[in-house]
Order: C-alpha cells, then sequence, then structure tokens
C-alpha cells in the first residue's frame, strides 16, 4: 500500500484501514482468519474478497433502507480518490472506500437462536447476556422473538456481553433504542431473503457509528465471520448443524485441544481448503453470483 502514497492508521484481526483525505478511510480485508479473538498464523484464501463482496451485496440490497458508510467497492472509483488503485489488482475485491464515522463503543448483535456463547451462558445460568429467556430451550431453539443482545468493545482481551441496562449506561439510552431499532430491522429482513434461499440467519454482529449526527452501519455487514448461518433443512434442536461460517473452524480448533490463548495451534493445508470453499460457498448461496465474478477475481 505503500506505493499508493496512503496513510496507515489501523490494523485490525482481519482490516487494514488507510486514511484517504478529511473524509474518507480505504478498508481492506485480508485473508486473516481469528477465532476466540486470535489470529491465525495461516491466511485463508478468497476471504477477504468473500467478506467485502457480502457486505457490497448486503448494502445494495436495501439500498435506501440500510444507512451505511459504504461508498462503492469498483476499483474505477476507488481509483478516483486514490491514484493508481486500479492497477493494484491485487486489492480488488477485498476493498471498501467508506466515509469516515465516529463508533458507537457496542458490539451491536442480534440472536435469533441458541448458540455460541449465548447457548453457554444459558446452560450455566439459564440467561442470555444476562437477560430472561424462557427455561427449557436447547441448542439451535428459537428465542420468542429475535433479541438485541450487545456487548463491550475492548481495546485487549474478549469483549463482555452486557444487557440494554448496561449498554445504556455506555452509550444512553436513546442512542441504544435506536441502535436496537436499526439493527433489528435489518436482521429481520435478511432474515427473510435467506430464508427464500433455504438459510437460516442464527446471529449476526453489526458495527455502527455515526456519520453528519445519523447512526450508519460500518464495517463487514452480515458476513460468515460476523454471523451463523444454517441450512434451513439440517437444523434440529439440540443438535449442532452445519454452516456457512467459521463455526465448523472454532469446532475445529476446540477439537484440536487448544486452549484460545495465543500462540494459535498451526492449521493443517486440509483445514485451510475446507474453511475457504465454506467462505466462497457462503457467498456463491446468499448472492446467486459466482465468486470468480466479483471484482479481483481470475477467470
Amino acid at each position: 500500500m505503500s506505493e499508493l502514497g496512503l496513510t496507515h492508521l489501523y490494523s485490525g484481526k482481519v482490516r487494514d484501514l488507510y486514511e484517504i483525505g478529511d473524509d474518507h478511510l480505504l478498508m481492506v480485508a485480508s485473508d486473516r482468519l481469528s477465532a476466540f479473538d486470535v489470529v491465525m498464523n495461516e491466511p485463508i484464501p478468497e476471504k477477504g474478497r468473500v467478506l467485502t463482496g457480502l457486505t457490497h451485496y448486503w448494502t445494495r440490497e436495501f439500498a435506501g433502507e440500510l444507512p451505511s458508510a459504504l461508498v462503492t467497492c469498483d476499483p474505477v472509483v476507488i481509483n478516483d480518490f486514490v491514484e493508481g488503485f486500479v492497477d493494484a489488482t491485487e486489492l480488488h475485491g477485498r476493498t471498501m472506500l467508506v466515509r469516515k464515522a465516529e463508533m458507537l463503543s457496542l458490539e451491536c448483535i442480534v440472536r435469533a437462536r441458541l448458540a455460541g456463547q449465548a447457548y453457554d451462558e444459558y446452560v450455566d445460568k439459564g440467561t442470555v447476556h444476562a437477560m430472561a429467556v424462557p427455561a427449557g430451550l436447547q441448542l439451535t431453539d428459537p428465542f420468542p422473538e429475535p433479541m438485541f443482545t450487545p456487548s463491550t468493545k475492548e481495546a485487549a482481551g474478549h469483549d463482555v456481553n452486557i444487557d440494554l441496562a448496561t449498554a445504556a449506561t455506555i452509550v444512553g439510552a436513546e442512542r441504544l433504542r435506536e441502535a436496537q431499532a436499526l439493527c433489528l430491522d435489518l436482521f429481520a429482513r435478511a432474515s427473510k431473503k435467506l430464508l427464500d434461499v433455504g438459510l437460516v440467519l442464527a446471529d449476526t454482529k453489526f458495527e455502527l457509528g455515526v456519520i453528519d449526527g445519523r447512526l450508519v452501519f460500518c464495517d463487514e455487514v452480515l458476513t460468515p465471520d460476523s454471523s451463523r448461518i444454517w441450512p434451513a433443512d439440517e437444523v434440529r434442536s439440540g443438535e449442532a448443524p452445519p454452516s456457512f461460517d467459521k463455526q465448523p473452524f472454532r469446532d475445529w480448533l476446540t477439537g484440536a485441544g487448544w486452549d484460545r490463548t495465543p500462540p494459535p495451534p498451526p492449521v493443517p493445508d486440509e483445514i485451510v481448503r475446507l474453511t475457504s470453499a465454506r467462505y466462497v460457498a457462503a457467498y456463491e448461496r446468499v448472492t446467486g453470483q459466482l465468486l470468480v465474478d466479483w471484482y479481483g477475481g481470475s477467470k
């Protein structure tokens, strides 16, 4: 990126941020894979393009109804902001030009079914994010209605699941209500679209920020990294279904006996290949398009 003269701002577990003038950022999704808040040493081919392509798909699918920081993923348009970008083909399809936003200090999670950390808490305490839910639920069972279940956004270490009252002390009650309404609305819209192609959206995590006083979606939207997505015909109460997200990779790590602290274990080539194939399948199943046809594809 140095040859493009960009100012590097930040590198997260998966994405790298670069400053473009006063109002925009270039967000580049790498092929790095994070699990249990630890980045693996082995990249997952095509992962960054899948995350970017799916975010673009959902943003355009609900254009006008989904307030978003995304400007474009088109390399030709990005080149108007970053001279020479059109020739940086290794970045095509994994790069988003976005407007700068003041980020909300919460992870905004919506859960429709019992899984993941919510399941662990439920088994232990009978609650989800310290909030009451019906007794007698099994793994994958639906809640009476989707739940807005925020967590803290920690600079280091694991985020902490919190209830709505605690979240209100962080961002304010009015902003929390607005975030909750936005996220539940998008979740409902996306769930219906996914069900049309035989998929169940079990849960997802949103990042929100403020631009010109308006709350907008930032970063990735409804991707395999931020969501649990299951084949509808294979969801059975009490059983872990196959999924189009990184849960199978997490399961492999657990089966390998890793204690979830760095350093991560080496990932075999076969697991890398299967994980990459699962990401590609997620993109193609959701969008109905081939990943090779997305920016950066080699035909």
